[in-house]
């Protein structure tokens, strides 16, 4: 694939749907490798689905966990996948035979998982209500230090090399460490307007140049220079290049992230399926993606090289690029398309065998025909090369490899003789009675073991936010606390309609209701003329029988 062909001259940012990729389950989180050539999508039974981009097609499907995954990070190669689920668990996957290298398990729910971008070996666990943990793949971890110890919620990201750690805090407080000794480099707050602070809820950094960007609660996306921010200090002041929000809606952001040059920021709505896309160097708002009314959005990522967005609402991944305009004169500097029939004009010398019209051509110095052309040297690819390397990871897991679907060849072409067909059915009973007479155990797959993550400050009765189950404490408290009431009609009809409700829905009680006050309001109509008996009648009849069906 030659990307530099792919590039357009153009907008570099998509404008509409391109369909959509169903992973039988429900979809709720999703991540590009580094070259955008796989997507591995987390599922709500535990699965990870790795689709071949190219194709759209399924690659692999790895039966990860027994809980819905909740956060993907693939390896710098993309030999390895880290994932983190609900159940307290992060586990690192092998790609190619979909084995499971190692499992850690948390006290607490994890709400973010990242690898290394450099190195495959360590990778930035945030738990929740926890400071950050830098993991090993041996099981040794270390707690990055906290500004207030009173707060707890914390987010966190590795930059851009992974040289250093960005942290933020609900206070609005970031502070950036350094990835190796966890040495305080720089410190800064996120202020409002006025003195206020406000929540950090995401930071995320961008693949080229040395910008990231800050999602806060106050619904404004910062995006400021690490350069910049590391030359302030400790306790610096430094200046966002942009300020990015919605002035009309004022929307809350589910999910944020740059562009794979690092010129676009799109940001997903909390409320409904809407991506926001701005430019980065201007900061004006450019598009507006709207996907179906009334869906919630849950995860959104931008392709790593292309133009393309990925989205996942409705347990489905929605996918948005750019329109497909197709230029002939690309093939012919002269093509005109036509949209209807013209006589064409034959010119004096367009059949002559020498054009006696033509002038003739100054004479030039004769041509290099003679020059070598070199084709055996590959260039690297500059969309799959970091500024600081020349060479492309010949270790990079750019496809996986798939098993042809054979079907079932057709007798006339490929049957066996009978003498064949003869021996391999004794073959298969020779292995059959092996099989029963030998004791040995059939080879099982290796049980990896779970490594427990030792946290002790961390809360053991928390629940993942996206479970959205309350804690059952708090159930048994609400149920004691209520005051039992004394048997009457109106609490027959509370309970009634609380029956309703659990069966129906309130929605469908409300408009049950609403049916009912329009049907009265025909009886009245109905009721102003008398030749109207027969509206009267049935409007009556239908009263009575919605009333008697919301008093159950």
């Amino acid at each position: 694939m030659n990307l530099e062909l792919l590039e357009s001259f153009g907008q570099n940012y998509p404008e509409d749907f391109d369909g959509a990729l169903d992973c039988i389950s429900i979809a709720i989180t999703c991540a590009f490798n580094r070259q955008g050539t796989l997507l591995a999508v987390g599922c709500n039974d535990g699965r990870i689905v790795i689709w071949d981009f190219l194709t759209r097609g399924i690659a692999k499907i790895i039966s990860a966990h027994v809980h819905p995954v909740c956060c993907l990070s693939w390896g710098r190669n993309g030999q390895k996948l880290l994932s983190a689920a609900t159940d307290n668990t992060s586990s690192i996957w092998d790609v190619v035979s979909a084995e499971c290298d190692k499992t850690f398990r948390f006290p607490s729910p994890i709400l973010k998982v990242q690898f290394h971008p450099r190195d495959s070996k360590q990778f930035l666990v945030c738990p929740m209500k926890h400071p950050a943990v830098l993991m090993n793949i041996n099981g040794e971890h270390r707690v990055v230090p906290l500004d207030d110890d009173s707060d707890l919620n914390i987010v966190a990201s590795y930059d851009r090399r992974g040289k250093h750690i960005y942290t933020g805090n609900a206070k609005g407080r970031i502070l950036v460490f350094n990835s190796i000794d966890l040495d305080l480099k720089a410190s800064f707050r996120v202020t409002t307007g006025t003195l206020n602070t406000t929540a950090i809820k995401s930071i995320e950094f961008a693949r080229r140049g040395e910008c990231f960007l800050v999602n806060s609660a106050d619904r404004i996306i910062r995006v400021y220079e690490s350069g910049e921010v590391l030359a302030c200090g400790k306790d610096g002041e430094p200046e966002p290049i942009q300020k990015l929000q919605d002035l009309v809606n004022k929307l809350l952001w589910k999910k944020c992230c740059f562009s794979g040059d690092g010129e676009f920021i799109v940001a997903g709505s909390a409320r409904q399926h809407s991506l926001y896309i701005w430019e980065k160097s201007v900061g004006n708002l450019v598009k507006i993606l709207h996907g179906t009314k009334g869906e919630l959005l849950l995860d959104v990522v931008w392709h790593p090289v292309r133009p393309i967005i990925a989205s996942i609402s409705s347990g489905l991944v929605s996918i948005w690029a750019q329109n497909q305009v197709e230029n002939w004169s690309a093939f012919a500097p002269d093509f005109k398309e036509l949209d209807e029939n013209v006589e064409y004009e034959e010119r004096e010398s367009e059949f002559d065998v020498e054009d006696e019209d033509k002038e003739k051509e100054e004479t030039k110095g004769p041509d290099e025909e003679d020059s070598e052309v070199d084709v055996t040297t590959i260039e690297p690819i500059q969309a799959f090369v970091s500024s600081d390397e020349d060479e492309e990871d010949q270790e990079a897991l750019l496809y996986l490899p798939v098993s042809p679907d054979i079907e079932e060849p057709e007798e006339s072409t490929w049957a066996l003789p009978p003498e064949a067909v003869a021996e391999e059915m004794q073959a298969q009973e020779k292995k059959r009675t092996q099989s029963n007479t030998d004791n040995t155990p059939s080879p099982k797959k290796k049980k990896v073991k779970t490594l427990e993550v030792d946290l002790p400050e961390a809360p053991l009765d928390e629940i993942h936010p996206l479970l959205n189950v309350k804690k059952p404490n708090e159930k048994g408290q609400k149920k004691s606390s209520r005051p039992k009431q004394p048997k009457s009609s109106k609490p027959e009809k509370s309970k009634s309609k609380a029956r309703i409700d659990d069966m129906y829905g309130a929605a469908s009680f409300s408009w049950v209701c609403q049916v009912r006050n329009i049907l009265c309001a025909l009886w009245l109509l109905a009721s102003l003329q008398p030749f109207h008996m027969h509206l009267i009648l049935k409007s009556q009849h239908y009263i009575e029988c919605f009333s008697s069906y919301t008093q159950l």
